[in-house]
């Protein structure tokens, strides 16, 4: 019996824990000075035989309890951490369909601009052309202008040199000096 209790008992758990849990340590052996001859009587021998059992069963069941209790903690902790395990798994994937999203939503707004600026650099050079041609047209207008000026200058000079010829000719003075004086 003694070798029984020295043995190590070994409880199932996880294939990850295995524990080793040794088995409750014998009564102490009576001391001599606790050894009465004569003094116990058989009666008591037999209830102490028999209490010990009682006690190594109340120790081995102490024991076992504690290794089910150890068993359902480990459980319960491989529970937990598959669970954050999926919680940190499926937040990684929202987020990589939050960054997927994000980039096609970026390159779609900057092609998008791309397509404003070459609009808006098109309409720019098309309004710069028709400027451009407004200004031909505004300088072919001075032009002719300037050209009907010059033209009626010549004429009124050469009329002027016409009515002054013929002053001169007849001798007459002519009737209006200047056009706001009377002669």
């Amino acid at each position: 019996m003694a070798e029984e209790e020295t043995k190590k008992v070994e409880v199932e758990a996880s294939p990850e824990e295995k524990e080793v849990i040794p088995a409750p340590a014998p009564p102490p052996a009576p001391s001599p000075e606790e050894e009465k001859p004569g003094g116990k009587s058989k009666a008591l021998d037999i209830v102490e035989k028999v209490a010990e059992p009682s006690t190594e069963k109340e120790d081995r069941d102490a024991v076992l309890a504690r290794v089910e209790t150890e068993k359902r903690m480990s459980l319960i902790k491989a529970w937990e951490e598959n669970e954050k395990i999926k919680a940190e798994n499926k937040a990684a994937r929202k987020l990589s369909s939050v960054t997927s999203w994000e980039n096609a939503k970026k390159t779609a707004a900057e092609a998008e601009l791309r397509k404003k600026e070459e609009e808006l650099e098109k309409k720019k050079a098309e309004y710069a052309e028709e400027m451009k041609n407004k200004v031909a047209m505004i300088h072919k207008a001075a032009e002719e202008k300037r050209a009907m000026v010059e033209a009626k200058r010549g004429e009124e000079i050469l009329k002027a040199e016409e009515v002054a010829a013929k002053y001169r000719s007849t001798g007459l003075a002519p009737k209006k000096l200047f056009g706001w004086f009377g002669a």
